[in-house]
């Protein structure tokens, strides 16, 4: 309950200072791309279930759904903005709607695509999938895009074992800094 609060207080912050840059963010994709400016994938949530997550479209219409790292040649996917707001991290913005729909929460192991098998499977054999997932994570701040599947596990495992405020304040934190350096992004 204390958790959810926190989250709660953060996307109002947030909302505060995000507001003029989403709105900015969504008339430059319309401008500048075909397409809807918001993209849904489908992601793993608490327990293995699913739901709809929304990011700003960085990638076009036809694009691969696999993760970033993935891919054999990003570059031919990103939009004319797509590495702009990647490199930033601003197409994860619209994450918010997922914090206020219970889905995701501010800080936790980042929501799995439906199709990445090995990564759910791992989580739900290490009791991983009991919490929500977050728009930033212990792994993020650790390597981000830069971290083979066992790393990114461990990372996620200890954040289970160490969750609380003053853990996810000190993961938020970092993850401004990497957002600021561009650290570990794929593209």
């Amino acid at each position: 309950m204390l958790k959810r609060f926190f989250d709660l207080i953060i996307i109002l912050i947030a909302a505060n200072i995000f507001l003029v840059p989403v709105i900015m963010i969504f008339l430059l994709i319309k401008l500048t791309s075909n397409g809807p400016a918001l993209y849904w994938s489908r992601r793993v949530g608490k327990n293995g279930t699913f739901f709809m997550m929304p990011k700003f479209r960085s990638m076009y219409l036809n694009a691969p759904e696999v993760a970033s790292d993935k891919l054999d040649n990003p570059d031919q996917h990103v939009t004319k903005i797509g590495s702009f707001l990647r490199r930033l991290s601003l197409d994860e913005l619209p994450q918010i709607i997922s914090v206020l729909r219970g889905d995701m929460s501010i800080v936790g192991p980042r929501p799995a695509l439906h199709n990445q098998y090995d990564l759910i499977a791992k989580r739900a054999s290490l009791g991983i999938s009991i919490l929500r997932p977050g728009v930033t994570g212990w792994a993020q701040v650790n390597g981000r895009d830069d971290i083979e599947l066992e790393k990114k596990l461990n990372l996620d495992l200890e954040y289970l074992q160490r969750k609380g405020i003053l853990f996810d304040l000190y993961i938020i934190i970092l993850t401004v800094m990497a957002v600021i350096k561009s650290k570990g992004v794929s593209h």
